[in-house]
């Protein structure tokens, strides 16, 4: 990932370092830039990487060769965050100067506060695009950065010495750098008195649970596809599990955990051969579980993430509202908007993450491929909670052309994994119940939908999936 690869070639001698940076792919974290360019439009990058997760701009770079920074321009692209930026963007500027010519690092840390150019328009660094946000997309932005970001704030009464020095020394060789403070400072994980972060505590601190309790991950297996209560609990006996430690190791745990719980079928491979198929694809629960960890709001106490494995299903429960106003009906169109910039991006250079933002898109994908139904999305006041369902996707054609209203009604058959009645569908959905039989209706002619019954008036008459 280019994230580790820049911070090792910056780490060489002016030349080297140079050369390594063309061979680098442009991504989330990386751009370059002609010598040539326009200080003013150096704005859009700039507001881009710090209203995602900060990153590097190389400018001197074209076409995959140097061609410079003359020597009266230098200042003036330096100066280009404060004249061109509002806030303006909190950037270090070094210098590499190399036999073909001046080159200039821009290293862009992840901003407190929503930026904007001089013309007022706001950007977004979304994979190695730097995209112009409308202006509900920037309000999303801003209910998320009205303040400094948890994971940025100073972890209270914590030190340096309180991170473990394997985990930290770890980070360090990922890094490349001479100093594990070095590479802490590298990601902004320490204050300027050399305080650590949150983000840092939560990373690299042994048990970070003795300041904050409920940042652990708790997984349980039930028997069948309820939860039950009381002496009708469906809880398999010793899966309840609860994993704590650094993030990272939370994350490894979490997934050993998972796949060692999550039933399989037995079914014929591609080879000719019955193998074990996990109901669910891997590629698809552990991304809901990296993003789960990565994106919670840590902030919030007295609840934790929540992975439940059920027969017919996966549920993901995590802390913490998407940012902003979001439609829950077309979760494709979320954008990405890290509510923890530094976990996201130390993450990210441990190889736990990928390309960020595409989390939602990849378990998509993931459920896409092997044919299930698309993952289902819902939230309250207090956290996004995900269903991956191990049923067989409808016709692309068919759902498309169907209401946001009759998909609803299809996802709660889904999940209740029985037939329902046309008022406990009603109450489920929260619509009324002339609705919903109108919509059941159709559905039925679709053949989406089956009734059961043995009269009209039959007041045992239920809903079921065909």
């Amino acid at each position: 990932m280019s994230s580790n690869e820049i911070e090792r070639a910056l780490n060489g001698d002016a030349d080297t370092a140079v050369s390594l940076l063309l061979q680098i792919p442009e991504d989330q974290w990386f751009d370059r830039k002609s010598g040539r360019v326009q200080p003013k439009d150096l704005a859009k990058p700039l507001i881009a990487m710090a209203n995602a997760e900060g990153g590097v701009i190389a400018v001197g770079l074209c076409a995959g060769q140097v061609d410079g920074v003359q020597s009266e321009k230098a200042n003036e692209i330096r100066q280009a965050p404060f004249d061109f930026t509002r806030p303006p963007v909190k950037t270090r500027v070094r210098e590499l100067n190399t036999k073909e010519g001046l080159v200039l690092i821009l290293e862009v840390e992840p901003g407190d506060l929503v930026h904007e150019n001089t013309s007022g328009d706001c950007f977004l660094r979304v994979g190695d695009e730097s995209r112009k946000l409308s202006f509900a997309e920037r309000r999303e932005l801003e209910y998320d950065r009205g303040t400094t970001p948890f994971d940025g704030t100073p972890a209270p009464s914590t030190q340096l010495s309180e991170l473990s020095d394997t985990l930290v020394a770890e980070y360090q060789r990922v890094l490349d750098a001479s100093t594990p403070e070095g590479a802490l400072r590298a990601r902004n994980l320490l204050t300027k008195d050399s305080q650590p972060t949150v983000a840092a505590y939560l990373l690299f601190a042994p048990h970070p649970q003795t300041d904050y309790p409920n940042a652990y991950v708790r997984v349980l297996k039930y028997i069948g596809n309820e939860r039950g209560a009381g002496n009708t609990q469906m809880l398999e006996a010793g899966s309840d599990i609860r994993i704590e430690g650094s993030l990272p190791e939370q994350i490894n745990q979490a997934s050993r955990e998972i796949e060692r719980l999550v039933p399989v079928r037995r079914a014929l491979g591609n080879d000719g051969m019955f193998v074990d198929i996990p109901i669910i694809p891997k590629e698809a629960w552990l991304e809901a579980l990296v993003n789960a960890v990565t994106h919670r709001s840590y902030s919030i106490s007295g609840d934790h993430i929540r992975v439940e494995i059920f027969t017919n299903r996966i549920e993901v429960t995590n802390p913490g509202r998407f940012p902003g106003i979001v439609d829950l009906n077309d979760p494709l169109s979320i954008h990405r908007h890290a509510r923890n910039p530094r976990i996201a991006r130390v993450l990210s250079d441990l190889n736990v993450t990928q390309e960020l933002g595409e989390g939602i898109r990849r378990i998509f994908a993931e459920m896409r491929r092997v044919g299930l139904t698309d993952p289902l999305y819902e939230q309250n006041q207090n956290f996004v909670h995900l269903t991956l369902m191990a049923s067989d996707a409808l016709p692309t054609q068919l759902t498309e052309n169907l209401p946001n209203t009759a998909r609803r009604i299809i996802d709660v058959l889904r999940l209740a994994g029985r037939p329902l009645g046309t008022g406990q569908i009603a109450d489920a959905t929260g619509f009324a119940r002339p609705t919903v039989l109108r919509h059941l209706q159709r559905l039925q002619k679709l053949k989406v939908v089956a009734w059961e019954g043995n009269s009209v008036n039959d007041p045992r008459a239920s809903w079921r999936l065909q």
